[in-house]
């Protein structure tokens, strides 16, 4: 079977306002449904919203009838399903049900010096990377802007509510944000300009679109990209990744480039480290090879691939992990071993599956 990477539309952005979300309208959208109220209405529901992160039932500021009447016309897009603590209580894994009964998940994590939300841009995904459990449950479906939105207005209250502030976002989890970029993106001006995230803490992850990372460099907000890259020659990474197929490393590489040209900002390459896979000294050599090849060297982050259900083959061992960062720091490589989060909960890199069933898939193989 051959490679999807344009999957079916999310649910439509448009249509009558009384469908839409409590997150997913605008601005002006939302003074369009209070036309018949005073214009400070509007100002006070938005600023409850974003800047409060209030409930709509909780806005006293405005009339009870108000309220109810906003409850109805613009429900929530998440419903809570299920939640899982690890970690010691810092990671949170949320299960949300979506008005049409689609499941995905969330995952909050606080660490000393930050707090971090990793987010959903679709139910499932179609990229067909096979160690990965969400590409392993297959695709479901885009999420349209107050779907991913509401994610992070749900962690910044679960953060509040442990007297922190949520600081950063990393769309990171189910799905590929670049195979939705249009709601993606929208989702980013939300976060920036009415949650007030700094664009420099919203990071946006990628398996390979090229097209997408063009978009990017375009794009006026500077955010982070983050490559999934897991191995540095074709042959290897057809099987890990199959959307290389499409866009081998050297379009790659190409597109990297050119990201980094426009912004002038540094990016991230994510290496999942497999046992015997990817994590030999010609592995090494292969990495320090691309990195040398961008006009700025990135950062690397190198990941123990965590145990999913649907793949038989083990993630290096902690030393092997420490040895392959060592091998890639003595060829001049900035490299550093990401720490787990999640992983007693399945909520850690590759592990968000939503509850789905996945089946085993061996190594070289595609099931998409």
């Amino acid at each position: 079977m051959t490679l999807s990477v344009t999957p079916p539309p999310a649910p439509s952005d448009k249509g009558p306002l009384a469908a839409r979300t409590r997150y997913g309208v605008t601005r002006s959208q939302l003074g369009e449904l209070l036309a018949d109220q005073p214009r400070y209405r509007a100002d006070q529901v938005w600023d409850g919203l974003y800047a409060q992160l209030s409930l709509l039932e909780d806005l006293t500021t405005l009339p009870r009838s108000l309220r109810d009447e906003l409850g109805d016309r613009l429900p929530a897009a998440l419903a809570l399903v299920t939640e899982q603590r690890g970690d010691g209580g810092t990671t949170r894994k949320a299960l949300w049900r979506l008005a049409d009964g689609v499941l995905v998940e969330s995952v909050l994590m606080l660490y000393p010096e930050r707090a971090t939300v990793c987010i959903s841009t679709q139910a499932g995904c179609a990229m067909g990377c096979g160690f990965c459990a969400t590409g392993q449950a297959g695709f479901t479906r885009h999420l349209a802007v107050g779907e991913i939105v509401e994610q992070v207005v749900e962690a910044a209250r679960e953060a509040r509510g442990a007297g922190r502030r949520l600081s950063n976002v990393v769309f990171m989890g189910m799905g590929e944000p670049l195979a939705n970029l249009d709601r993606v993106w929208a989702s980013v001006e939300r976060l920036h300009g009415d949650l007030g995230l700094s664009a420099r803490h919203l990071t946006i992850s990628t398996v390979g679109l090229v097209p997408g990372i063009d978009r990017l460099a375009a794009a006026s907000l500077p955010v982070n990209l983050a490559v999934s890259l897991h191995a540095a020659n074709d042959t290897r990474r057809d099987e890990l990744v199959p959307v290389n197929r499409r866009y081998p490393l050297d379009v790659l590489m190409a597109a990297c480039g050119r990201y980094l040209e426009a912004k002038g900002r540094r990016l991230s390459f994510e290496w999942a480290l497999i046992d015997g896979i990817n994590d030999r000294v010609s592995d090494a050599d292969e990495l320090a090879a691309l990195c040398r090849s961008l006009p700025l060297p990135p950062h690397v982050n190198l990941i123990p691939l965590n145990p999913t259900p649907g793949w038989p083959t083990k993630g290096t061992a902690p030393a092997g992990v420490q040895l392959f960062r060592q091998l890639l720091v003595a060829r001049g490589v900035n490299a550093t071993v990401r720490q787990n989060r999640g992983t007693d909960i399945d909520a850690a890199c590759g592990q968000l599956a939503a509850g789905q069933p996945v089946e085993l898939t061996a190594p070289g193989t595609r099931r998409i």
